[in-house]
């Protein structure tokens, strides 16, 4: 069993929400500067470039937003 199946889902709760606050922003930025040191693409292939970037970095923490949106199951 892995590490976040064993968290609450209070804790994958709280977990789900500290990324979202401090870990999408921080990607974000790191995402925007790393576009940025390239010489620009055109618009078609920055988009392409955020999109996927935005999938890969949802990717990791998929069994960690499993569920956060519904009712607490232990109630």
């Amino acid at each position: 069993m892995s590490e976040m199946a064993r968290l609450s889902y209070k804790g994958r709760k709280r977990f789900a929400l500290i990324i979202l606050v401090v870990g999408l922003p921080f990607y974000i930025t790191v995402a925007v500067n790393v576009i940025d040191l390239f010489e620009r693409p055109s618009i078609f292939i920055e988009f392409c470039v955020y999109v996927c970037l935005g999938i890969f970095w949802a990717l990791p923490f998929k069994l960690i937003f499993r569920g956060v949106g519904v009712e607490d199951p232990d109630l």
